[in-house]
């Protein structure tokens, strides 16, 4: 072999790399499922633009480290502070619904009514990227949005009296769908993914913050444990998947992200006995369903979120 020759990828370590990577996302979604956790033994005492505030604040910290690593303040030079902000307020429609979420519903629940992100994303991707949906992905989308409706059965007792909670987790998933396709972007743009996450965590800190300050509640002692609990296992969750995705292909590990909804079914089930009931799993199994075949169309096709 000379030198100019590319060396042959070694099978062993290919297939280590992949082990490695898929075993991290999965730990990953278990950490994001205790953080939801945290979030619900919360309730309703305090706010959820507090519980936001926190959850960026007590994250902070954890990624000085990652920022430190990429090269310290030089990595956080933005090329365009707008499209930060664009970001940070798609990404509080998120959290804001999310949270909210948890609160009110089950967390099997709104894992799985998170899960409409891809189904709004491949819609948005439409007027916003341009790319052309065939009608394979549109009638998977339908079908998952089906699945939808089979969970929360409007106007019956799927709705579980909670339909404020439902429509803010599906408008969170629209929310999280923007902020994708603005992640996408900057990426194109050059702007560095360690500026992309510290500079959300930053701005969403400070919109959280002043959206706290009419309605502040101070934290017990407990409440202070959770709110850390949230921000730091966020926060590791974070650098979990970033790191996962780093081991393996995007392709191979984006279908272990559904374990998350194995993880908080159990915590749901074991903590607060919520226990969903067969139309539940049967919405679930069809978003789930849908979402995969996204996926597998995206795959594909070639088609980059």
């Amino acid at each position: 072999m000379t030198p100019d020759t590319p060396a042959t990828p070694d099978p062993a370590a290919t297939a280590r790399a992949r082990r490695r990577g898929i075993i991290l996302v999965v730990i990953a979604t278990f950490t994001f499922a205790l953080s939801a956790a945290c979030a619900k033994a919360i309730g309703p005492a305090i706010p959820v633009a507090e519980v936001i505030l926190f959850r960026n604040l007590f994250a902070i910290p954890a990624l000085l480290p990652v920022v430190l690593a990429a090269g310290g303040w030089a990595a956080l030079a933005t090329r365009n502070p707008m499209s930060h902000a664009a970001r940070t307020l798609f990404g509080m429609m998120g959290m804001i619904g999310a949270f909210y979420g948890y609160v009110h519903l089950p967390l099997t629940t709104v894992t799985a009514l998170g899960f409409t992100m891809p189904l709004f994303l491949t819609v948005l991707s439409v007027p916003l990227l341009n790319e052309r949906v065939g009608w394979r992905r549109g009638l998977a989308v339908l079908v998952g949005f089906m699945g939808v409706l089979m969970m929360v059965r409007p106007g019956g007792e799927g709705m579980r009296g909670e339909g404020l909670a439902v429509t803010l987790c599906l408008l969170g998933s629209v929310g999280w769908a923007l902020a994708m396709i603005t992640i996408r972007r900057m990426g194109e743009a050059g702007e560095s993914a360690v500026a992309i996450v510290f500079w959300f965590a930053v701005g969403s800190a400070v919109l959280a913050g002043i959206a706290a300050i009419p309605v502040w509640v101070w934290p017990s002692a407990w409440h202070w444990a959770l709110l850390a609990g949230i921000g730091l296992i966020s926060a590791l969750a974070q650098v979990l998947m970033t790191d996962a995705y780093r081991s393996g292909e995007t392709t191979l590990l984006a279908p272990f992200e559904y374990a998350g909804i194995v993880w908080t079914t159990a915590l749901g089930a074991f903590i607060w006995a919520e226990l969903p009931d067969g139309w539940d799993f049967a919405g679930i199994a069809v978003l789930v369903g849908a979402g995969l075949y996204i996926w597998h169309r995206e795959v594909t096709l070639g088609v980059r979120r």
